[in-house]
């Protein structure tokens, strides 16, 4: 069987810290929203610096593919790192209801990771990987990538590989009812990962949780989780929607078409400096902007 050239994560899922002067409240609403379905509403907490990969080579996601030399040795490098990138892996990759474990032979510690979007089917059963499915793929790693570390439930709609509807429901669409980003790329190839505005543009004394995929006015042209690079404009300059009005299913950008998704947050994961309440998206500051957020978090020392 040929060996497929994967595009993988190399560092850590961290959670970021900040510079807020004040105490820092954490997502507890997001968690229990988490909690409702958990098959259809993602989490996500890849760092921005883990999208950088070292081209390892293995089998696709078969089992087999999971016990060659290649994957022992990358896997062993950095076990830590290797679980955390094999979970949003399979958890992108992999149908739900199925799983993929590995034994590390120098310890003998066994991890499994949980299928669930079921994105490449393909790949999933240790075929090479198609175009379509490394596009997926690489876009569902860049959706799920949250520059705080701090994992936020979204909603992640498209199309998997051979054509299936991710399935959600109205109700899903209502609970997170902010429209978020579009994300393409391919990390395969190098050609890199992409994201655009779907949504409004946050105000500027707005933050997100989700700084990866939504920006405002006076941020729209920064780069703050590369190597994603945000593409200037909204997705529906690039993207071409599916019958339903609810997601993209093509985005073509610097001549190449991409097979993008398309995530949705709740409103409660979007948060305002000047509500008394110093969040993991604000610093200390003499301002009003989640930069310089005097009004919650207080001056730096």
């Amino acid at each position: 069987m040929q060996l497929t050239r994967l595009a993988l994560l190399s560092a850590a899922v961290l959670l970021s810290s900040t510079s807020a002067c004040g105490p820092v409240a954490l997502p507890e609403e997001s968690q229990e929203l988490a909690s409702q379905r958990q098959t259809l509403y993602e989490l996500n907490g890849l760092s921005p610096n883990g999208l950088a990969f070292n081209g390892l080579a293995f089998n696709g996601l078969a089992f087999n593919g999971l016990a060659t030399a290649e994957f022992t040795s990358w896997f062993q490098t950095d076990p830590v790192l290797g679980d955390t990138v094999m979970k949003y892996l399979v958890q992108c990759a992999v149908p739900a209801g199925q799983t993929r474990s590995y034994t590390a032979p120098s310890t003998g510690t066994t991890y499994t990771w949980t299928g669930n979007l079921g994105l490449a089917p393909g790949w999933a059963q240790g075929a090479t990987a198609t175009l379509a499915e490394q596009q997926l793929i690489s876009a569902c790693l860049a959706a799920h990538t949250n520059k705080f570390g701090v994992r936020v439930p979204i909603s992640v709609l498209g199309r998997a590989a051979r054509g299936e509807v991710i399935p959600y429901t109205r109700e899903e669409l209502e609970t997170f009812s902010e429209k978020e980003a579009c994300f393409f790329g391919n990390l395969f190839n190098g050609e890199g990962l992409f994201v655009a505005n779907d949504g409004r543009l946050l105000h500027p004394d707005h933050s997100s949780a989700r700084a990866c995929a939504r920006s405002d006015e006076k941020n729209d042209d920064r780069q703050p989780c590369m190597p994603i690079v945000r593409v200037q404009s909204r997705c529906d300059k690039y993207c071409e929607k599916d019958g339903s009005k609810d997601f993209y299913t093509s985005c073509t950008y610097n001549g190449v078409t991409y097979r993008p998704l398309t995530t949705r947050m709740s409103k409660r994961d979007v948060f305002k400096c000047g509500d008394d309440i110093c969040q993991y998206t604000e610093s200390c500051g003499t301002g009003n902007t989640p930069d310089n957020c005097g009004k919650d978090c207080g001056p730096c020392p």
